[in-house]
């Protein structure tokens, strides 16, 4: 296993399956979040639009990366998790294949954002929705609990566009 620099380093995958490097974001501020359809912050998805239609030209790329880890609440297919966020939200940012934020299986990209953005008490991913707010150079700048709604940290994005 070689050691990943960089998050331009990092490879998703897309829910068709296709291979989705990071690199191919970079200069841009990455929003990274872990989501899940069935959960109570799941309304957040709503916030995470407005924030990707504000600024998406200016350089933010909101990235959703499902996961179930969290009380079984992404129990869907690729699939059927895209149809979900584009019936109840019109999502048009990137909603990836689900993923393990935790764990043995955990994704190398979530290795990573909790080794540069730790938490309170443990690195680990506690729940749904926490957020990761990546600079235009590929640093990961913040880390954000899941409670923390897309609009409150509009000014923290904002800065790095800027």
């Amino acid at each position: 296993m070689s050691q990943n620099d960089s998050i331009y380093d990092f490879s998703v995958n897309t829910s068709t399956g296709d291979i989705k490097p990071l690199e191919d974001y970079r200069g841009k501020v990455l929003l990274i979040v872990n989501t899940a359809s069935k959960c109570g912050f799941t309304p957040q998805y709503k916030g995470l639009q407005a924030l990707h239609d504000k600024y998406q030209e200016q350089g933010l790329v909101t990235i959703a990366m499902p996961c179930n880890q969290f009380g079984s609440q992404e129990p869907g297919s690729d699939a059927t998790i895209q149809e979900f966020c584009n019936i109840n939200y019109g999502l048009s940012f990137p909603v990836m294949a689900k993923v393990d934020v935790n764990g043995g299986d955990q994704h190398p990209l979530y290795r990573y954002l909790t080794k540069q953005a730790g938490g309170l008490i443990t690195d680990s991913i506690k729940w749904n929705f926490t957020k990761f707010l990546v600079d235009r150079e590929g640093n990961v700048k913040e880390r954000f609990a899941p409670l923390t709604k897309p609009e409150s940290i509009e000014k923290h994005i904002e800065n790095l566009l800027e």
